[in-house]
């Protein structure tokens, strides 16, 4: 076994890919990630207790969090890179290595925290020693599933953090916690008790940190205000945003404006136009494409430069390999890197290529339905409630993907009845978000609430509904369908289990972590279950 990742939806069988990642991930640039995974661990074994007497530990805390935002799905394949990451790693070890002995505080008894960088091939090699293959053997599966959901959810937060931490906004209290969980990771926590307990407190962490995003987002750019986003091209020179990154398209939209070059949105960069501070700039165009696992036949086909600025990317193709960038964490072998909002070579590649021979129809999608928007005519939802015109929300959302059974969202959503609401998130709304669903009232069937980013506001919208209504979440008439692809979606999920929100549907299929035993606690607990097909699920939320 060359490799064992199966931390995404797409895994091979369901079980884990052992040859080469699904995703495009070789067993090299995996074996990395594994060893920068356990040397963040080694480095939490100096800096938990360095914190814990009152230590400075920021700066670690913030090259943690870009270590493991690194290793999620779809961020990072150059080998190189991940090389320069782990050297960049060994040198906050002997940072905290040496805070610890400043402050007096006894490093914990962590084999991690020994760890040192050597030669690429030789911690490939050594990668092998510490493969979640060598803990399923040495521990068991259920222990091993847990110690990695929770390494999973703080991935997914990890990213999370990453973007508020980019526009400004930081916790040392978020930073304080991922030190200690990490640290405690380091000793091979084997008690199942203590395990789900961490999986739960991670969940009430992650709301901290998609708060503290929220509020990075719209202090920025304002609340997000419903937007009619045109889906078809304008003529012309053409850039195409991609991933979830708002302030790298903020930067490249003040970096064109006058350069007769119109910007597209792609993928998660769609909620981008609700924002005032972003749709503004009339050369922010529309939105091309749909979801990231289309972006190979999508990418080829657009006559102009693309940038990938957060996790989203597949390999490129010849076709369009010099026309595609990559920015912050996100590296392909390969293909050019812009740093530091450096958009030159960018704007350069999509003034020498064709550009839109001419315009597209002008059919629009509505978008900017975030907790402020919608909470703003709570009151007529409410009354369409009591009224009857509404009789269900559903939450029908999250990642998107390639592999089949992904079109239940679809059938879901066009089969949901003509009183109920549908509220979507994430890159998985792309299934149906071009269908019309008409309006109760004034009010759209359909409401865009945002990136995977925007969890937040559907459970500020979950929560003002069961306030108004003095009932909790689980008493609403609201059902969560979700899909899932990688690491932000688990963390996600473990936010909604810490709030005690029970009966959601998760799709396609099952994490591959998740084992028999753990499954079992989920469901007796919150009652966790698969999606089975749209109308058994629709018969038995509605009866």
């Amino acid at each position: 076994m060359s490799m064992f990742c199966y931390q995404c939806e797409q895994t091979v069988g369901g079980k884990g890919c052992t040859a080469f990642g699904v995703c495009g991930k070789s067993p090299d640039v995996a074996s990395l990630q594994d060893l920068l995974v356990y040397a963040t661990k080694g480095i939490a074994a100096y800096a938990d207790p360095a914190q814990k007497k009152g230590a400075d530990v920021k700066d670690i805390g913030r090259f943690i969090i870009k270590a493991l935002f690194t290793t999620v799905t779809n961020v990072n394949f150059d080998e190189d890179r991940m090389v320069e990451v782990l050297n960049e790693a060994a040198d906050v070890m002997e940072k905290a290595k040496t805070v610890c002995e400043q402050v007096g505080a006894t490093p914990l008894p962590a084999v991690a925290a020994s760890w040192k960088p050597s030669s690429k091939q030789e911690m490939i090699q050594e990668s092998g020693a510490i493969s979640i293959a060598e803990r399923m053997t040495s521990q068991g599966q259920d222990i091993t599933a847990l110690q990695e959901l929770l390494t999973y959810g703080l991935k997914g937060m990890a990213a999370y953090s990453e973007h508020a931490r980019i526009l400004g906004q930081e916790d040392d209290e978020i930073y304080a916690f991922f030190i200690e969980t990490l640290a405690k990771l380091a000793t091979d926590p084997g008690d199942v008790d203590e395990l789900v307990a961490l999986n739960l407190k991670a969940g009430e962490v992650n709301l901290s940190v998609m708060g503290l995003l929220d509020a990075a987002n719209t202090g920025a750019y304002g609340n997000p205000e419903p937007t009619p986003v045109r889906i078809h091209p304008k003529k012309g020179k053409a850039i195409l945003v991609s991933g979830h990154d708002l302030k790298d398209l903020a930067e490249l939209l003040k970096q064109t404006e006058g350069t007769g070059i119109n910007i597209y949105t792609h993928g998660e960069m769609l909620p981008a136009h609700g924002y005032p501070e972003l749709k503004k700039y009339p050369h922010l165009a529309g939105n091309y494409g749909g979801a990231w696992q289309d972006q190979q036949k999508e990418f080829d086909a657009f006559p102009g430069a693309i940038l990938m600025t957060t996790n989203c990317i597949q390999k490129p193709l010849e076709t369009y390999k010099t026309r595609i960038f990559t920015t912050g964490l996100v590296a392909w072998p390969g293909v050019e890197h812009v740093a530091d909002h450096k958009f030159l070579p960018v704007i350069q590649a999509a003034q020498e290529a064709e550009g839109f021979a001419e315009d597209g129809p002008d059919d629009t999608i509505l978008v900017g339905f975030g907790h402020h928007a919608v909470l703003g005519v709570a009151d007529k939802v409410v009354e369409a409630v009591k009224a009857g015109q509404i009789k269900h929300f559903f939450l029908v959302g999250g990642c998107d993907g390639a592999k089949p059974g992904r079109n239940y969202y679809t059938e879901f959503a066009e089969q949901a009845p003509d009183d109920t609401v549908i509220l979507t998130l994430a890159c998985g709304k792309f299934r149906f978000n071009k269908l019309q669903f008409g309006d109760i009232g004034g009010i759209p069937r359909l409401l865009d609430v945002g990136q995977c980013n925007d969890a937040y506001s559907a459970i500020q919208i979950a929560v003002a509904l069961a306030n108004a209504f003095d009932t909790d979440v689980n008493s609403l008439p609201l059902s969560l369908i979700l899909s899932w692809y990688e690491q932000k979606a688990v963390c996600i999920l473990l936010t909604l289990l810490h709030l005690g929100i029970k009966n959601i549907r998760v799709g396609p299929s099952l994490p591959a972590f998740i084992t028999p035993a753990i499954l079992d606690v989920l469901v007796q607990n919150f009652n966790i279950m698969p999606i089975s097909t749209p109308e058994e699920d629709l018969k038995a939320i509605l009866g």
